[in-house]
Protein backbone atom coordinates (compact mmCIF):
# COMPACT_ATOMS: atom_id res chain seq x y z
CA UNK A 1 0.00 0.00 0.00
CA UNK A 2 1.43 3.59 -1.07
CA UNK A 3 -0.14 6.92 0.19
CA UNK A 4 1.27 9.97 -1.31
CA UNK A 5 0.59 13.28 0.51
CA UNK A 6 -0.28 15.80 -2.20
CA UNK A 7 -1.61 18.88 -0.20
CA UNK A 8 -0.40 19.78 3.30
CA UNK A 9 0.08 22.73 6.09
CA UNK A 10 3.97 22.01 5.45
CA UNK A 11 6.07 20.30 2.83
CA UNK A 12 8.14 17.14 2.78
CA UNK A 13 9.30 17.90 -1.18
CA UNK A 14 10.99 21.36 -1.28
CA UNK A 15 9.41 22.22 -5.28
CA UNK A 16 5.95 21.58 -3.67
CA UNK A 17 3.59 23.93 -2.39
CA UNK A 18 2.48 23.95 1.33
CA UNK A 19 -1.07 25.22 1.84
CA UNK A 20 -3.75 24.94 4.40
CA UNK A 21 -5.46 21.65 3.80
CA UNK A 22 -5.12 18.26 2.94
CA UNK A 23 -5.18 15.80 -0.03
CA UNK A 24 -3.56 12.51 -0.69
CA UNK A 25 -3.37 10.09 -3.05
CA UNK A 26 -3.87 6.15 -1.49
CA UNK A 27 -2.94 3.52 -3.88
CA UNK A 28 -3.46 -0.20 -2.70
CA UNK A 29 -5.19 -3.26 -4.55
CA UNK A 30 -5.23 -2.13 -7.83
CA UNK A 31 -7.12 0.68 -6.96
CA UNK A 32 -5.93 4.59 -6.68
CA UNK A 33 -8.60 6.91 -4.65
CA UNK A 34 -8.17 10.71 -4.19
CA UNK A 35 -8.58 11.07 -0.46
CA UNK A 36 -9.71 15.02 -0.16
CA UNK A 37 -8.68 17.69 -2.55
CA UNK A 38 -7.07 20.44 -0.58
CA UNK A 39 -8.09 24.16 -0.77
CA UNK A 40 -6.94 25.09 -4.03
CA UNK A 41 -7.62 23.44 -6.94
CA UNK A 42 -4.46 25.10 -8.69
CA UNK A 43 -2.20 23.91 -6.07
CA UNK A 44 -3.60 20.35 -6.02
CA UNK A 45 -2.75 20.09 -9.45
CA UNK A 46 0.73 21.27 -9.45
CA UNK A 47 2.04 19.50 -6.72
CA UNK A 48 0.45 16.28 -8.46
CA UNK A 49 2.04 17.13 -11.57
CA UNK A 50 5.34 17.72 -10.00
CA UNK A 51 4.93 14.58 -8.27
CA UNK A 52 4.13 12.78 -12.09
CA UNK A 53 0.79 11.92 -10.88
CA UNK A 54 -1.95 12.28 -13.13
CA UNK A 55 -5.46 12.87 -12.79
CA UNK A 56 -6.59 10.13 -15.18
CA UNK A 57 -5.11 7.96 -12.98
CA UNK A 58 -7.16 8.20 -10.14
CA UNK A 59 -9.90 5.96 -10.36
CA UNK A 60 -12.59 7.67 -7.48
CA UNK A 61 -12.32 10.42 -4.91
CA UNK A 62 -13.14 10.15 -1.37
CA UNK A 63 -14.68 13.50 0.97
CA UNK A 64 -14.20 12.85 4.04
CA UNK A 65 -15.98 16.26 4.92
CA UNK A 66 -17.51 19.49 3.21
CA UNK A 67 -14.88 21.72 5.03
CA UNK A 68 -13.65 23.96 2.11
CA UNK A 69 -9.57 23.19 3.13
CA UNK A 70 -10.44 19.32 2.06
CA UNK A 71 -13.14 19.96 -0.88
CA UNK A 72 -11.75 23.51 -2.38
CA UNK A 73 -9.66 21.22 -5.25
CA UNK A 74 -12.68 19.41 -6.37
CA UNK A 75 -14.26 21.29 -8.82
CA UNK A 76 -10.79 21.68 -10.62
CA UNK A 77 -9.78 17.77 -10.15
CA UNK A 78 -13.19 17.38 -11.96
CA UNK A 79 -12.75 19.39 -14.80
CA UNK A 80 -9.27 17.03 -15.56
CA UNK A 81 -11.22 13.80 -14.62
CA UNK A 82 -15.25 13.51 -14.39
CA UNK A 83 -14.67 9.77 -14.91
CA UNK A 84 -14.61 9.09 -11.08
CA UNK A 85 -17.34 8.13 -8.42
CA UNK A 86 -16.72 10.19 -5.82
CA UNK A 87 -17.77 9.37 -2.12
CA UNK A 88 -19.00 11.81 0.20
CA UNK A 89 -20.96 12.09 3.53
CA UNK A 90 -24.67 12.42 3.19
CA UNK A 91 -24.66 15.97 4.49
CA UNK A 92 -22.70 17.10 1.31
CA UNK A 93 -24.88 17.88 -1.52
CA UNK A 94 -23.80 19.55 -4.58
CA UNK A 95 -21.07 17.60 -6.36
CA UNK A 96 -21.20 17.65 -9.84
CA UNK A 97 -19.60 16.64 -12.90
CA UNK A 98 -18.50 13.09 -11.49
CA UNK A 99 -19.56 9.74 -13.56
CA UNK A 100 -21.26 9.18 -9.97
CA UNK A 101 -21.75 10.70 -6.83
CA UNK A 102 -22.16 8.19 -3.74
CA UNK A 103 -23.63 10.10 -0.73
CA UNK A 104 -22.34 7.49 2.82
CA UNK A 105 -24.55 8.01 5.99
CA UNK A 106 -23.56 4.57 7.54
CA UNK A 107 -20.29 2.38 7.59
CA UNK A 108 -20.18 0.55 4.61
CA UNK A 109 -17.57 -1.37 2.35
CA UNK A 110 -16.71 0.43 -0.93
CA UNK A 111 -14.97 -1.92 -2.40
CA UNK A 112 -13.09 -5.11 -1.66
CA UNK A 113 -10.78 -4.22 1.02
CA UNK A 114 -11.93 -0.45 0.65
CA UNK A 115 -14.59 0.75 3.56
CA UNK A 116 -16.06 3.89 5.18
CA UNK A 117 -16.92 4.91 8.87
CA UNK A 118 -20.43 6.56 7.58
CA UNK A 119 -20.70 9.81 8.42
CA UNK A 120 -20.21 10.33 11.72
CA UNK A 121 -21.62 13.42 14.01
CA UNK A 122 -23.10 14.93 11.44
CA UNK A 123 -19.66 15.69 10.09
CA UNK A 124 -17.46 13.43 8.79
CA UNK A 125 -16.36 10.04 7.20
CA UNK A 126 -12.97 8.44 7.10
CA UNK A 127 -11.71 5.82 4.57
CA UNK A 128 -10.22 2.53 6.07
CA UNK A 129 -8.33 0.28 3.52
CA UNK A 130 -7.16 -3.68 4.64
CA UNK A 131 -3.72 -4.90 4.24
CA UNK A 132 -2.27 -7.65 5.52
CA UNK A 133 -0.76 -5.80 8.56
CA UNK A 134 -4.04 -4.76 9.50
CA UNK A 135 -5.98 -1.64 9.14
CA UNK A 136 -5.31 1.84 7.72
CA UNK A 137 -7.37 4.65 8.88
CA UNK A 138 -7.34 7.95 6.79
CA UNK A 139 -8.72 10.77 8.48
CA UNK A 140 -9.32 14.55 7.24
CA UNK A 141 -9.33 16.46 10.72
CA UNK A 142 -10.80 14.07 13.14
CA UNK A 143 -14.13 15.82 14.29
CA UNK A 144 -15.80 13.64 15.50
CA UNK A 145 -14.69 11.82 18.57
CA UNK A 146 -11.60 10.41 18.13
CA UNK A 147 -12.86 7.15 19.88
CA UNK A 148 -16.41 7.12 17.68
CA UNK A 149 -13.95 7.27 15.15
CA UNK A 150 -11.56 4.46 15.80
CA UNK A 151 -14.39 2.45 17.16
CA UNK A 152 -16.12 2.47 13.52
CA UNK A 153 -13.27 1.63 11.92
CA UNK A 154 -12.44 -1.49 13.81
CA UNK A 155 -15.41 -2.97 12.88
CA UNK A 156 -13.52 -3.82 9.77
CA UNK A 157 -10.32 -5.69 11.70
CA UNK A 158 -7.86 -4.34 13.70
CA UNK A 159 -5.93 -1.17 13.13
CA UNK A 160 -2.33 -1.00 12.64
CA UNK A 161 -1.86 2.87 11.06
CA UNK A 162 -3.55 6.09 11.30
CA UNK A 163 -2.94 9.38 8.86
CA UNK A 164 -4.50 12.30 8.31
CA UNK A 165 -5.67 15.36 10.75
CA UNK A 166 -6.10 14.75 14.22
CA UNK A 167 -7.20 18.31 15.39
CA UNK A 168 -7.50 18.78 18.81
CA UNK A 169 -6.83 14.96 19.75
CA UNK A 170 -5.46 14.72 22.74
CA UNK A 171 -6.54 11.39 24.23
CA UNK A 172 -3.00 9.85 23.53
CA UNK A 173 -3.82 6.36 25.00
CA UNK A 174 -5.95 5.77 22.42
CA UNK A 175 -3.03 5.34 19.99
CA UNK A 176 -1.21 3.47 22.12
CA UNK A 177 -1.48 0.11 19.85
CA UNK A 178 -1.02 1.64 16.85
CA UNK A 179 2.06 1.11 15.26
CA UNK A 180 2.16 4.02 12.68
CA UNK A 181 0.91 7.55 13.26
CA UNK A 182 1.02 10.05 10.85
CA UNK A 183 -0.15 13.28 12.24
CA UNK A 184 -0.87 15.84 9.26
CA UNK A 185 -3.06 19.32 8.35
CA UNK A 186 -4.72 20.67 11.46
CA UNK A 187 -3.33 18.26 14.41
CA UNK A 188 -2.50 20.86 16.96
CA UNK A 189 -0.85 18.78 19.42
CA UNK A 190 2.25 17.11 16.83
CA UNK A 191 4.66 17.76 19.36
CA UNK A 192 3.08 16.34 21.60
CA UNK A 193 2.07 12.62 19.87
CA UNK A 194 5.73 12.83 18.60
CA UNK A 195 7.32 12.98 22.01
CA UNK A 196 4.92 10.05 23.36
CA UNK A 197 5.43 8.02 20.13
CA UNK A 198 8.64 8.76 18.09
CA UNK A 199 9.30 5.01 17.20
CA UNK A 200 5.44 5.03 15.48
CA UNK A 201 5.86 8.57 14.37
CA UNK A 202 5.83 9.69 10.45
CA UNK A 203 6.70 13.12 9.46
CA UNK A 204 4.21 14.42 6.92
CA UNK A 205 3.79 17.24 4.29
CA UNK A 206 3.24 17.44 1.08
CA UNK A 207 5.66 15.20 -1.02
CA UNK A 208 6.23 12.75 1.70
CA UNK A 209 5.21 8.93 0.65
CA UNK A 210 4.64 6.29 2.70
CA UNK A 211 4.39 2.59 2.17
CA UNK A 212 2.79 0.33 4.64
Amino acid sequence: MKITLLYDNTIFQNNLEPDWGFSCLVEAHNRTILFDTGSNGAILLENMKKLNIAPSSVDDVFISHAHFDHIGGLSAFLNMNDQVNVYVPVSLRGVRKAKKVIHVDKPMELYENFYSTGELEDIEQSMVVKTDKGLVLIVGCSHPKMKNILDSASQFGNIYAIIGGLHGFDEYELFNDLEYICPTHCTRHIAEIKALYLEKYIEGGAGKIINL
